[in-house]
């Protein structure tokens, strides 16, 4: 019987120490979220998605269908213009999500006899969607450039170099400005996936490459909603040209049904909201400071200035053991397991908010010193 394998399957994980369940832990301090900004528990955002609905007359549920068929609007069309505006950008096409649009650039841009050259840390998206496509596809060394250059080498038809500006489990930038010089010489082009610096980085949230005024250089970047910006969706930004052939050619888009209007109002009004509220991008970069001024002497950690912070926990029931006695001591930590990252590097993913009280920061950089691998 089938659910006989499913037995079998899910007890492999529990003695792995690597079985996911779903879990509620609503009445612990928030170190696990993407909200870096506050904005999705943020009671005024909420009141203002509400009055735009309202104030457009959007009672309608749903989409009821695909952008190509009753999932567009005049509404949808402005939203994506006032994107491409913040992010620099000729054009901007919303998606579901940052996964769906990596899927669909992927997939569906790199053709048979092109190669795709991505990051090892790349999240899970970029791969999937390089798996997808007829291109060759390589990985390169985490952010170095001497191993991406002896890809580019080696590299035949159209090269796509796909990297993100924030790594998702490290919380460490992209040598952006070197990176955008290497491929230039090689006529690569970039696929920046902006996830994490949508929102916290740039003048109304533009993200890394605008900040470092690199935009014009960079082919295709995408920018994702549901983490600082508190809501849901992403966009992809690039050339009109680029946003027609994603219309017409890539499937993540065309055969889906299109975010509903009150998604694309929440859009709209967390970019508003942002831009009054800007000094939310000082706050959270103090909280990093305080987290990273208590943390100094545990060496255990990767490096990070962002408000993705880590803890190494060597092996997948010692991360586990940890992030469990945190828990019980009221911090919502979650534990990354291998193969999720690589074996030897498992790690507790801390996330920095600015809601996170100052004493609470503190109370658990006490606990992670006193929990110290050495110590275990």
């Amino acid at each position: 019987m089938l659910d006989t394998w499913f037995d079998r399957k899910l007890q492999e994980r529990e003695t792995q120490h690597l079985l996911r369940k779903l879990v509620n832990t609503k009445e612990l301090v928030d170190f696990t979220s993407n909200d870096y900004l506050g904005l999705a528990s943020s009671a005024k955002l909420f009141r203002t998605i509400s009055d735009r609905m309202e104030q457009l007359g959007l009672r309608q549920n749903g989409a009821a269908g695909s952008r190509l068929l009753s999932g567009n609007s005049e509404y949808v069309e402005q939203v994506e213009a006032k994107l491409a505006a913040i992010f620099k950008g000729q054009a901007a096409l919303i998606f579901n999500s940052g996964y769906t649009a990596n899927l669909a650039i992927l997939s569906s841009i790199p053709q048979r006899g092109d190669t795709i050259i991505y990051d090892e840390l790349a999240h899970t998206c970029i791969k999937d969607g390089a798996r997808l496509s007829l291109a060759k596809r390589f990985s390169f060394k985490h952010n170095d450039l001497y191993d991406l250059e002896l890809k580019l080498q080696r590299a035949e038809g159209k090269i796509f170099v796909a990297v993100e500006s924030i790594y998702s489990m490290d919380g460490d930038e992209c040598p952006l400005a070197a990176l955008v010089t290497l491929t230039e010489k090689y006529k690569a082009y970039i696929i920046l996936d902006e996830a994490h610096s949508t929102g916290v980085i740039g003048e109304q949230g533009s993200g890394l490459a605008v900040a470092l005024r690199l935009q014009d250089r960079i082919a295709i970047r995408i920018y994702t909603f549901g983490k600082a910006m508190g809501v849901h969706g992403a966009c992809v930004v690039g050339s009109a040209l680029l946003g027609q052939y994603l219309i017409n050619y890539a499937r993540p888009f065309i055969y889906t049904t299109a975010l509903p209007p009150h998604s694309i109002a929440s859009i709209d009004c967390a970019f508003e909201y942002l831009s009054s509220t800007l000094q939310l991008q000082q706050q959270l970069r103090e909280k990093v400071l305080l987290f990273q001024a208590n943390m100094k002497e545990f060496k255990n950690r990767v490096a990070s200035n962002s408000a993705i912070q880590t803890a190494l926990y060597p092996g997948n029931k010692t991360v586990r053991d940890v992030a469990g006695d945190l828990q019980r001591k009221g911090f919502d930590v979650r534990p990354i397991l291998s193969p999720t990252v690589p074996e030897g590097s498992e790690r507790l993913r801390i996330c920095l908010h600015t809601f996170n009280a100052d004493q609470e920061i503190v109370n658990l950089c006490t606990a992670l010193k006193k929990l110290s691998p050495t110590s275990l």
